[in-house]
Formats: structure tokens, C-alpha cells, sequence
């Protein structure tokens, strides 16, 4: 009996383009459920780390998405000791679990000004902080704010692998991979 069952979860193809779907939606949407995805590192000891990130693109045709952060924040440091990062989505409307294993591009710089001044004042608020980001303070508030382009970094997540989990009356798990051209492949939940 498969009434619960989104339709969309009954091929790889559907299935597939449901993700991407609902990660574009969590770009434009911020009530959408993959607007705040975890992303897990490992940092320089080896252990893992996760943290609730903002999307800020999904590019389905070059399996990319894109998150910014403050470039002192640790989880830069742990992509430069560990180029690779897990994105996780949990979509309580669909009762869909997004697993994507990503390669990561760290960018800063210059080159990020068109993206830069097109945040808000208050976005722009979130990078640049005295002293800087992780560092140990006295009390909870004893930081400074200092918007700076130079602290300003953007993630590059190149999707190498999607593990996506469909729970629904009968549960449903597929694989995807791009050094398979994202052909698909089920596999026991």
C-alpha cells in the first residue's frame, strides 16, 4: 500500500529533480526547510563538526551550491585542512532526508564585491567581527560588529555524491553520483 507515497519518489529521475526543487526553494524561500541546512566538516584534529549554514545558490547544472560565511569562522579553517563537506536537508513536509557529499572551493576577496553589495546592511553585519570569529571572550556581548569585504567568504560546494531518503508508507533510498553522469541507483533504506 503506497497511498503516502509522493508520486514524485517513484522513479530516480523524479526523485532526483524533487531535490533539486526543494533546494532551489530553499534559496528563495526563507521558510523553506533547505534554506538552513546543516554542513558538517572535520576540523584539523579529525572530529567532526556541523553547523546550520544559509543557502544561498543551487545550481542543478553544475551540481553546485553556495554558502557564505565569515572567513575567519572555523569551518573555513576545517575546509582548508578537509576540502570535503556533508550537506544535510531534513524535509518534514515531504519526509525527505538530503545527504550530499561535497568538495569545497573556499573564495574571498575582491572578487566577491558584486556579491557583497548586493547583501543588506544587516547581512553584511555578519561578516567582520573584533575580535574575530571563534576567538574566546570575557562575556557573551563582548564583540564588535565591523562589516568587511575581507572577511567575507563564499563556499563553493561541488556535489559529488546524493544519498536521498524517502520515508513514506514503504520507505524509498537512491544514490546518486556524478561520476555516474547522476544516474541513480536504489538501495535499501
Amino acid at each position: 500500500m503506497t497511498e503516502d507515497l509522493h508520486e514524485w519518489a517513484r522513479s530516480l529521475d523524479t526523485l532526483r529533480d524533487q531535490v533539486w526543487k526543494r533546494l532551489a526553494r530553499g534559496v528563495a524561500d526563507r521558510r523553506a526547510p533547505a534554506r538552513h541546512p546543516t554542513l558538517a566538516t572535520v576540523d584539523a584534529t579529525g572530529m567532526p563538526q556541523a553547523r546550520t549554514v544559509v543557502l544561498r545558490s543551487a545550481d542543478p547544472e553544475a551540481a553546485q551550491l553556495r554558502v557564505y560565511t565569515d572567513r575567519h569562522a572555523d569551518k573555513v579553517d576545517d575546509v582548508r585542512a578537509h576540502p570535503h563537506a556533508s550537506i544535510h536537508v531534513w524535509d518534514n513536509v515531504a519526509h525527505l532526508q538530503m545527504r550530499l557529499t561535497t568538495t569545497v572551493e573556499i573564495h574571498t576577496g575582491e572578487a566577491l564585491e558584486p556579491i557583497w553589495t548586493q547583501l543588506s546592511d544587516h547581512a553584511q553585519q555578519c561578516y567582520g567581527f573584533h575580535p574575530a570569529s571563534g576567538d574566546p571572550i570575557n562575556e557573551g556581548l563582548a564583540y564588535n560588529k565591523w562589516p568587511d569585504l575581507d572577511a567575507f567568504a563564499m563556499l563553493e560546494l561541488s556535489i559529488q555524491a546524493m544519498d536521498i531518503l524517502h520515508l513514506g508508507h514503504q520507505h524509498r533510498r537512491a544514490r546518486f553520483a556524478r561520476n555516474s553522469g547522476w544516474a541513480g541507483q536504489w538501495v535499501v533504506p
